[in-house]
């Protein structure tokens, strides 16, 4: 099991809440995590590129992407792994701006619950089938 954990800042509807850089350390410490990186707009193509980038130098075969709704790029995300040969089914979105963003003005709660999410979000990344 190869992870990467990929946050997004949403600009700032996710980093206004959530301290993104600790969550990054965070997220890197959690087991099979072999990368973890912050972005501005991941679904850009800046975004959508460093990902491909990551999957083949660190031979992931698994993506969990923190960021907002998977009603909102759920498929822009299985297209990226799709596009860098690894299986689009094997991908968790962990909602850390509808779930924590959004609903905290405090900073360290939302901080701390955005941990809880990522983490739930690599256990479960950790046990997905590929589909075909």
């Amino acid at each position: 099991m190869r992870i990467g954990v990929y946050i997004c800042h949403c600009g700032v509807n996710i980093q206004a809440t959530v301290n993104v850089a600790k969550l990054t350390k965070f997220a890197e410490q959690l087991p099979y995590v072999r990368v973890a990186k912050d972005y501005l707009y991941l679904c850009s193509e800046p975004g959508q590129r460093m990902i491909k980038q990551d999957i083949d130098e660190y031979c992931l075969d698994r993506i969990v992407v923190a960021a907002c709704s998977p009603r909102m790029h759920e498929i822009t995300f299985r297209n990226v792994m799709k596009a860098a040969g690894i299986n689009p089914y094997c991908l968790e979105i962990a909602n850390i701006r509808e779930h924590c963003s959004w609903v905290h003005d405090d900073r360290m709660k939302a901080t701390k619950k955005a941990q809880k999410i990522v983490a739930a979000g690599v256990a479960k990344a950790a046990r997905l089938e590929p589909l075909h």
